[in-house]
């Protein structure tokens, strides 16, 4: 989301707090942030809290890992998406949630080095599930108590699976 021709606004996660910050001056040509903030990038972050609003000020980032690979193919850019607007829907906006953002990682490092696969999918609904504490006894029932709440990811599910199935 552009606030302006020079700021960038992002939700992001990390394993101290998910939450959304803006970046001013991020889309300048000269900005300390040029190359440093993309889809699925790993970073180490300086935040400037904000007191009156969950929009915080990002003052500095370190890029830690790009996961390059996973834009190389849409399907794995898809599940990639598809695994952040899960963890998104189902964390609280600034409560670490560490156990779910080493999920991802590991999800992303498994994306950046191999196809997606349906049982891919199937595999990151059920540990998340298991760490939110729905239990589950199959891959399939962990995705149904997923999805049963979640309105947004239903559709982005639907066109992941339609893709990986042809």
């Amino acid at each position: 989301m552009q606030f302006c021709c020079v700021e960038y606004a992002f939700p992001i996660l990390v394993s101290s707090f998910p939450g959304k910050t803006v970046a001013k001056g991020a889309l300048r040509a000269n900005s300390s942030f040029a190359g440093k903030l993309d889809l699925f990038f790993q970073c180490e972050l300086t935040v400037g809290w904000s007191q009156r609003s969950e929009l915080h000020s990002l003052r500095e980032t370190v890029l830690i890992k790009p996961f390059a690979g996973i834009r190389r193919n849409y399907p794995n850019t898809l599940a990639a998406g598809y695994f952040s607007e899960l963890v998104e829907e189902t964390t609280e906006p600034e409560h670490p949630e560490a156990a779910i953002y080493e999920l991802l990682v590991r999800a992303f490092l498994y994306l950046e080095e191999k196809p997606a696969t349906a049982r891919a999918v199937h595999f990151f609904e059920h540990e998340l599930a298991k760490n939110l504490g729905l239990e589950s006894r199959t891959p399939g029932q962990a995705a149904d108590h997923l999805l049963h709440s979640l309105q947004r990811s239903r559709a982005t599910r639907a066109k992941l699976l339609i893709v990986l199935n042809q």
